[in-house]
């Protein structure tokens, strides 16, 4: 199970990391876990970010990060909004730094990472206003 390759202290890690990068701004930061990637990442990841609605923020600056954990395959996949204003290697940035603790096991840990560097610019070039809202849940997801 998905559900199984984060313990309860890192899944909590994970939520903490949303919830904070979350505070400083109008984006929205999503993780999804499955078992196997259902085709190429990239393309997997799209059918899951518009399966959670992310798509649908008002300022579309939401941010998955997807994670196929039995394939072994990751994306980062970042809305039009946020898109044209990172720069050009921004996700490659961040998923190299995130490979870099997948592959010492460190799955948690990569991820909180991860979400602390999307979260900064998303703060950067969506900061939080008065009267934002939370559009989208700030839970972890799971497929099969």
């Amino acid at each position: 199970m998905p559900k199984d390759a984060l313990r309860n202290e890192d899944r909590q890690a994970v939520l903490s990391a949303i919830e904070k990068a979350e505070r400083n701004t109008s984006g929205e930061i999503r993780v999804h876990l499955e078992n196997h990637c259902k085709g190429e990442t990239l393309e997997r990841a799209l059918q899951i970010f518009e399966k959670l609605n992310m798509h649908k923020t008002t300022l579309r600056n939401g941010v998955l990060f997807y994670l196929a954990i039995k394939d072994h395959r990751f994306a980062i996949f970042g809305d039009e909004g946020i898109n044209h204003r990172v720069p050009d290697n921004f996700w490659e940035d961040i998923r190299e730094h995130m490979e870099a603790h997948f592959r010492q096991g460190r799955l948690a840990e990569g991820l909180v990472e991860g979400i602390e560097m999307a979260g900064k610019q998303l703060g950067q070039h969506f900061p939080f206003q008065s009267g934002d809202k939370n559009e989208l849940p700030d839970d972890i997801s799971f497929g099969k």
